[in-house]
Parts: C-alpha cells; sequence; structure tokens
C-alpha cells in the first residue's frame, strides 16, 4: 500500500463561482483526484468550500490550497483560508500556463484548470501566500486610484485642447469637459491627502517612505506606489526577482548568426513600471547618484533614449528595494569601493615601499586592477625578481 504524502486542492476562480479540485500525492509521486465541485465566490460559498475540504481531508498529512492571481476575485478566498490556518499558495497565471503546456493539457475550462493547479500543488513545493497588511493594502487601493484619475484627468485635457480648436465649437461640451476636469482634479487632491494620512498612520511605513523619498526625482507618491505593490518587498528574496514581478527582466532572441531586438519582457507589475517613468527623467536630470552615467553609457551604447531611460527606472527599482530593506539614507556620493585605493601586496616579501602605483596609459587597455596589460607582468614578478 502507497503512502499519502501530501492533499493538494487547486481552485479556478471567476467572478461570481470557482472550481475546486481535491487530490492527493503517494510516495510514488501518483496523484489521484478524490472529488471536483463548483462553489459561489461568496461569503457563504468559502464557507462550505472549507467545510467540503476538511471533510475531504480523511488523515493527518499536510493540505495546499493552490490558485491564480486572477485579478482581486481570489482574495477573498486566499484570505479566507490563510484566516484558517491552511497553506495557501498564488502562482501567477503565465506561470500556470506554462505548467498545464508542460503535463501535455490541450483542452481549457475552468474544471481542467482546477485540476492541473491541484496538481501543480501536489507536484511541487510553491511559496506560501502572504496577506497584505490592512494599510499597505489601503495604500495600493489609493494608488491605483491615484493612476485612474491621473489617467481621466490626461483624457480630459486632450479633449478639451481638441474641442478648442475645432471648426465649430459647442459650449455645452465646453463647459461639460471644464466641469469634468475640475471634479477629477479636486478627487485627485482628496486622494493624494488619503494616500498621506494613510502613511503617517503607520509609524514604520512613514519613516521609511520619507527616507526613500528624500532623493531628489523621486516623490512620496512613486514609492508609496512600488512599496504598496510589492506588499513592502515581503516575499522577495533578491533584486532578481523583484526585477522579473516589475517586468524589468530582460529578454535576448539570438539563434546562430542571428540576433533579434533586446528588450525587457513586460510581464510583470504595470503600475511599477508607469511610476517610475517619470522619475527616472528627473533623476538623470539632477544627476543623482550614478543615473546619469547609467544613463549616458547605455544611450552611447544604443543609441536609444528610452532604453537608457528604462535602464534608469530599473536601477532606481532596485535602489527603493536596497533602501528599504537596508533601512538606510540614500548617498549621492557612495560608490562601491573596488579596492584599488590602496596598494595591493600579492606577496609579503616586505618590499612595500618597492611597489609603485603604475597609471594607464591612453588608449591602453586595462585589467580590473586598473593596469595596463603591457605593464601587469612587469608588476606581478617584479617583487620576486628583486627578492
Amino acid at each position: 500500500m502507497q503512502t499519502m504524502l501530501k492533499y493538494s486542492v487547486g481552485t479556478d476562480l471567476s467572478k461570481e463561482t470557482f472550481d475546486a479540485c481535491f487530490s492527493v500525492i503517494d510516495s510514488q509521486q501518483k496523484v489521484t483526484i478524490k472529488s471536483t465541485r463548483k462553489f459561489d465566490n461568496t461569503i457563504s460559498g468559502i464557507k462550505n468550500f472549507i467545510g467540503w475540504s476538511k471533510k475531504l481531508r480523511k488523515h493527518d498529512i499536510p493540505i495546499v490550497f493552490t490558485m491564480e492571481a486572477t485579478g482581486i476575485y481570489y482574495e477573498r478566498l486566499a484570505l479566507a483560508l490563510y484566516e484558517e490556518e491552511f497553506y495557501v499558495s498564488v502562482v501567477l497565471p503565465n506561470k500556470a500556463k506554462k505548467y498545464m503546456q508542460s503535463i501535455g493539457q490541450k483542452s481549457k475550462n475552468d474544471k481542467i484548470d482546477a485540476k492541473g493547479l491541484s496538481r501543480m500543488g501536489a507536484e511541487q513545493q510553491l511559496a506560501c501566500w502572504m496577506p497584505f497588511s490592512r494599510n499597505i493594502y489601503q495604500l495600493r487601493l489609493l494608488t491605483r486610484q491615484n493612476e485612474d484619475l491621473q489617467q481621466q484627468r490626461t483624457i480630459l485635457i486632450n479633449r478639451k485642447e481638441a474641442h478648442r480648436f475645432c471648426q465649430d465649437q459647442n459650449e455645452i461640451i465646453d463647459n461639460q469637459l471644464g466641469t469634468m476636469l475640475n471634479l477629477v482634479e479636486q478627487q485627485l487632491k482628496q486622494i493624494n491627502n488619503a494616500i498621506i494620512r494613510v502613511i503617517e498612520e503607520d509609524t514604520l511605513l512613514k519613516e521609511k517612505i520619507f527616507r526613500i523619498s528624500k532623493i531628489k526625482g523621486l516623490g512620496i507618491l512613486t514609492v508609496a506606489t512600488v512599496v504598496a505593490e510589492t506588499n513592502g518587498f515581503y516575499l522577495f528574496k533578491n533584486q532578481r526577482q523583484l526585477v522579473s514581478y516589475a517586468g524589468y527582466d530582460i529578454i535576448e532572441n539570438q539563434s546562430g548568426n542571428r540576433k533579434g531586438k533586446t528588450k525587457i519582457s513586460k510581464k510583470g507589475n504595470s503600475h511599477i513600471r508607469r511610476v517610475l517613468h517619470m522619475p527616472a527623467f528627473n533623476v538623470v536630470r539632477y544627476e543623482q547618484g550614478s543615473f546619469k552615467n547609467l544613463y549616458d553609457r547605455v544611450y552611447m551604447r544604443t543609441n536609444k533614449k528610452m532604453k537608457a531611460y528604462v535602464a534608469v527606472q530599473r536601477k532606481l527599482l532596485m535602489l527603493i528595494y536596497t533602501l528599504w530593506n537596508n533601512n538606510t539614507e540614500f548617498d549621492s556620493n557612495y560608490h562601491k569601493s573596488s579596492g584599488n585605493d590602496e596598494p595591493k601586496f600579492l606577496f609579503s616579501l616586505g618590499f612595500e615601499k618597492a611597489v609603485k602605483k603604475v597609471v594607464p596609459v591612453k588608449n591602453t587597455r586595462t585589467t580590473q586592477d586598473e593596469l595596463p596589460c603591457n605593464e601587469s607582468p612587469e608588476v606581478l614578478f617584479s617583487l620576486i625578481q628583486n627578492y
């Protein structure tokens, strides 16, 4: 008789209902489906789902719940399971899609997707989902509303400007556009004030956000948006994960002698990329830190300004992540020391005075320690010969 190792419940959610599949994996890595059922995506439906899952759990072995991050429809179910102290995993839709393809699933519907997610949770050790804190969740709602209002404001300004230059103007339309524009601007002020209030209510949040926003060209709204969209960087273990989450990871397109375009994936959180657009211009303009050097270097190599600004956005995101985790302020004069400021002694021969600093000759390639290639051997072995 095979030993059962873990229960796995996959759920495929929509606005009104969700499909669930309860399965178990044994010591031979065989996944067996025990039951499938459809539930209403309501409070009562979620309670019925939790009761159904507990009833099917016959043995005292781990149980995991796996679902896709489908907009906001998964949040209520994930939070209810978390409060019941279940292990919950929320996976990105593209990751779930690639897994379904890898196991040979060709058809697609809610029931099939639930079965695939159940098998995925059984076979893999997925990361545990954690809910947003109340303040950060409120901050995310407010910053996204601010983004929507900014887009509406831009649309109304463009329509009002276009109407001003049309052949035959209409006073009613002009007044309506003006009224709507004034309303949106009032709502923007309310949202911005609400964002500040939420930040000031949380001492730790306030301290960190205001410290990072001291960077010239980087505003409180930008930092608040990045923090809200990443849940305070809670689940990110390194910068690479954060860059991928924001869609700044690089995609190469090369095969043999063919070299296609290299670009960012944009398969990530678009809210972060949108809010970092203008700050990238600002930090380059104000020459904050090494951003101007990065911009010049990428622009010289690609001759494309937007590629250079995207590189600055990526670096700016990683800087916010570093300052947040280290709880430090931004130092525009900070640079990582490579060890070249002090003399290097390759051998402890006691001839420290015999070592001289070699200055690279113009138009001469240098090694990593800033010594010209044609002079490095002499420096490396001069002490041995003298000894």
